[in-house]
């Protein structure tokens, strides 16, 4: 498959889960080197999980696929650019390319608008909504010199 039939996937992925109705018009597949490893399509609501994006069920498939939380190497096709948070998980899981069909601008005249999000994303962060409020504890950085000193930590 080249490029034009992975994203024509992820569309007819989106397609068929709105006919479904087991969740919103995305949808998502992961592939690497010609294979696909995972796909998803969004089950937010039909599995009352907010996290569950199209790209990040995905992501989570193609990871338990090939037992590693790493998918450098791989690239995303989705039916929608992307959210912030479907980035982030992008981001975290090393992907090498992101290809998507419908913008961000399509997804907001069918009632999915990001713009909200991106915007506190840009404020700082005794701005954002809702607050964001650091409580300072003594034993706050414990947990991280306790990973740095742990002989079994795997950075990712």
């Amino acid at each position: 498959m080249d490029s034009r039939a992975y994203i024509e996937r992820a569309i007819q992925l989106a397609l068929g889960n709105v006919r479904d109705g087991r969740g919103g018009p995305f949808g998502a597949i992961v592939v690497r080197n010609g294979q696909v490893l995972g796909e998803g399509v969004n089950l937010v609501t039909s599995s009352n999980d907010p996290t569950a994006h199209a790209e990040v069920v995905a992501i989570r498939a193609s990871c338990a696929a090939i037992s590693s939380y790493d998918l450098s190497g791989c690239e995303i096709y989705a039916s929608c650019e992307p959210c912030p948070m479907c980035l982030g998980a992008i981001l975290w899981a090393r992907l090498d390319r992101v290809y998507f069909a419908a913008d961000a601008g399509d997804a907001a005249r069918a009632g999915f608008d990001d713009s909200a999000f991106y915007a506190e994303l840009g404020k700082p962060r005794d701005q954002r909504h809702p607050p964001m409020i650091r409580i300072p504890a003594p034993l706050a950085l414990d947990p991280f010199e306790a990973w740095l000193r742990s002989p079994d930590r795997r950075d990712y």
